[in-house]
Formats: structure tokens, sequence, C-alpha cells
């Protein structure tokens, strides 16, 4: 395992802005607006050399209006505590501004009974001035103090150096090689409305509380990367479950950390290998399920629907079986009761999104979590297939003789040949006489038949069409 660097400190210190620093990348959310990091947020860094995962964290400590019981806080606090527990250096955030406050003193006693090694990054020191005022930090008790700008970079290798010189020596520069040697985890992003489930189900995959999880929607801020391994049939499979924030309807969003929350959310989507859109089996298909559903397609993301909560929903059926004169309120109007009849209905609602294979699954009792990566690792392995031109050339040439292409103004679509460009997403070239004749109706043809001679379950096929290039116009552009 890698070592780990943790990030701790009172709310609206500068941690998350010294994390994606040192990532190198916007990942963890900034705001002016204290508390906005709840969850874990990781990211493996190489630093000089040094390879390890930083953790950004919560902050430790009550704002103005919370309390001690509440949930949220509680939870947050949990993670603050398994990051240091799991930490082989922790670098404490302080705001040099406002100097040393009871809550820097709370959060300092915490650290000494951890028996971690603790540097104190006095941040926000953005002038000379500043940095002078980062000495009164001693009476923390740590021996280390380093006055450090997150947002302009000060003094950010001085405190780098200190802090990779407590991470395990085996693992500084084989976790290099190693992960060079071993194929990238497949990025899988757990996309939905708020409150379906999606943290849950993250726990649920990797038995731990890993991420926040509170019958409150909206939890979860961040887009959290959750390493996460299986083996399956002797084969260890590397993942990397991405929790994102609900997304919700524009005008619900209501404040400007929910619009990055939400915006981190489609970037998860755009980065990820492949989308589990989780479903609530009580509401079933919603508007803004299939808002979120056309996200994923607009992306050409491969795609698995999780129909969660299905533990709840077949209670009610069996409840409402036993009460006869209620069966008939319960399902007029609203969805079927038996899992093949209910796939159906989701993927007649989800007609643009009808390739992803639909599992039905409880994050609570762990309900067909394993069909859900085997769904997963069949998506995978469906994105990898790469086509043998003469083996796609007849294809869509039998297709076109099963259907002929459409015409318009005397002139009939003609198709000369096609070609394989791009394994994920699934992406045709095929060359034609008349680009504008090859319509969306007859693209998606196209596409069915493709799905139903190469399988692709799963998977987005894309088809690009391109006029066929003029005798010798291929020499021509070389020698431009």
């Amino acid at each position: 395992m890698p070592g780990l660097i943790a990030i701790v400190g009172r709310p609206n210190v500068g941690k998350s802005a010294l994390f994606n620093r040192l990532v190198g990348r916007r990942i963890a959310i900034v705001h002016d607006e204290p508390g906005v990091t709840r969850d874990r947020v990781s990211a493996e860094v190489e630093w000089r050399g040094h390879a390890f995962t930083l953790v950004d964290t919560g902050g430790l400590g009550l704002l103005r209006g919370e309390k001690a019981r509440d949930v949220i806080v509680a939870a947050t606090v949990q993670q603050v505590n398994l990051a240091i527990d799991a930490a082989d250096v922790v670098i404490f955030v302080v705001d040099v501004h406002d100097g040393v406050v009871p809550l820097d003193c709370e959060v300092a006693q915490r650290l000494r009974e951890s028996g971690k090694p603790v540097l104190v990054a006095a941040n926000k020191a953005d002038s000379k001035q500043a940095a002078l005022k980062a000495i009164e930090f001693a009476e923390l008790g740590f021996e280390k103090v380093f006055p450090v700008s997150a947002i302009h970079g000060h003094g950010i290798d001085e405190l780098m150096k200190a802090a990779v010189a407590f991470l395990p020596e085996s693992n500084r520069l084989s976790l290099i090689s190693d992960a060079a040697a071993e194929p990238p985890a497949l990025k899988i992003a757990i996309v939905g409305r708020p409150n379906v489930g999606k943290s849950s189900l993250i726990n649920a995959l990797i038995g731990s509380e890993r991420v926040i999880v509170t019958p409150v929607p909206g939890t979860t801020r961040d887009a959290v990367d959750v390493p996460f391994e299986v083996d399956a049939d002797g084969i260890r499979q590397r993942y990397v479950l991405i929790d994102t924030a609900g997304i919700r309807r524009k005008r619900s969003i209501a404040s400007s950390i929910e619009f990055f929350s939400v915006t981190r959310a489609e970037g998860a989507i755009a980065r990820s290998d492949i989308a589990v859109l989780v479903l609530d089996a009580d509401s079933g298909v919603v508007q803004q399920d299939k808002k979120v559903a056309g996200l994923i397609v607009e992306h050409n993301k491969a795609c698995v629907i999780a129909v969660n909560k299905w533990d709840l929903f077949e209670q009610q059926v069996k409840t409402a079986a036993r009460q006869r004169q209620k069966l008939k309120s319960l399902t007029a109007g609203k969805m079927p009761l038996t899992l093949a009849e209910f796939a159906k209905w989701v993927q007649d609602r989800l007609f643009f999104l009808d390739y992803a294979p639909v599992i039905f699954i409880s994050a609570a009792t762990g309900f067909n979590l394993d069909r859900l990566l085997e769904a997963i690792r069949y998506v995978a392995a469906q994105l990898q297939q790469k086509i043998p031109t003469a083996i796609l050339n007849r294809t869509l040439h039998d297709a076109i003789e099963r259907r002929q292409p459409p015409s318009s103004h005397g002139h009939r679509l003609k198709f000369f040949y096609a070609t394989q460009i791009k394994q994920a997403p699934p992406t045709f070239l095929l060359f034609v006489n008349r680009v504008e004749l090859l319509t969306d109706q007859y693209k998606k043809y196209l596409a069915d038949q493709l799905r139903r001679a190469f399988g692709y379950e799963g998977c987005p096929i894309v088809l690009v069409a391109r006029p066929r290039p003029r005798p010798g116009q291929e020499q021509e552009d070389k020698t431009r």
C-alpha cells in the first residue's frame, strides 16, 4: 500500500486549496463558506519522485448553527478520525491571519492523542509579514511549523520535503514502477439525483463507511474517488468508484457550493469509463432521472442502471398483496411488480439509454451487488472489442440489404466502406456519397444492427459519416 498523508484542521483554513495545489488540479471544492468539505477526498500524488495517497478532510469543530449531535457533523468527524488513523503523517493546516484560536487547540489535542507525526502548515502566508506570524503556532506543541500559501505556492516545497520523509521507504520508488506495469483502474461514476443511495452503494461495495451517508439530500458535495479492488476468478480487478453529488434541476440549485457540486458530478461522468445510474425503486423513473441519463448519453459513456432500495419496494408489494384492496391503487399508473416487467418499464422510459442493462439491488442488504459488479465487468469487456474491418463491412452490407438507405431529391445514400476508429466508446467511421442523407433514424437502425451482431451491451455506438476521398486526395493531403 502507498504511504498516506492526511490534511486536517478546523473549517475554512484552506485545507482544500492546499490539497488542490499538491494534486496539481482542482479536485476538492474551494469556497469562502466554511464546512464545504465533508467526505474524505483522496488522490494519488507523485511529488519529486515520491508517490503517496493524499487525503483532504472536513473541518474539525462546530460551525455557527451546528450542533454536536447533527448527523452530518458527526459523520464528518468520523471521516476525519479515520483519515488520521490511516495516515503516516498529518499536515495540520492553520490560518496565519487568525492566529491561534481555541478550535486549533482542540484539533492539536486530538492529533497529539493520535501519536502520528504532525507538520503544522501556517496557511495564507502570502507576504513576508504574514509569514513572520507563523512562529506563534509553536505554542500548539508541534516541532515543525511551515509558513505556506496554498493559493500562490509559497513554502510548499519545504513542507512536502518534510512530509515525504515520514512515508514508508519501501513504497517510495516501487509504487511508480508497479503502477506503470498494471493497467489503469476502471473509473466508475456513481450518478443519480439526490438521495437515491449513491454513497450507500459505494460503502456497501467496499464494506466500510468510506463516504458519508445520511437521509439528508445533498450530503455529498465533492466528487469523491474511492479506490476499490476485487478478486474475480483469481484475477484482481482494480476500480475507482466516483461518488458524486446528486444532480438536481438547475432551478433547484440553491447555492454556489451546490452549483460546483453538480458541475463536479457532470465532470465525473465525463472522466469515467462507465457510469452507474442509480434509481430509487419506490419512486421509479422521474423527470430528473431522465436528465441525468441524458448527460450520460451526451458524453457517450457506457452505462449500467442500478435500481436501488428494491428490498423496500418488494416489501410494499408483499404488504399490498396481503391487503388485496390496496394492490390496484399501488400499481395503477405507477410501475409493474416483477423484475422482468420492471426492467422493461425502466428501459421504455429511458428509451434513449435502452442499451444499458438494468440490475435490481439493495445497498442496505447487499442484494445483487455481486451481479452489479458482474455487469460492470461485462460492459467493460464489451468496450474493449475491436471489430475486424472485413467483418464490420460484411455486417453493414447485410444490414443495408435488409433495409434500404434513405434518399432525397433523387439522390440515394450510398455506403462505400467502414472502419472502427475507437473502442471506448465504440466509434465507426462510415464513408458515404452524401453525409447529409444519413439521418438519425437510419443511424439508430445501423447501430442496432451492430449491437445485434457484436453485443455491445451497455455501450453507446457512435457512427461518424464522411464523404469518400477522391482518387489521389489522400496523397494531396499528405503533400500539404
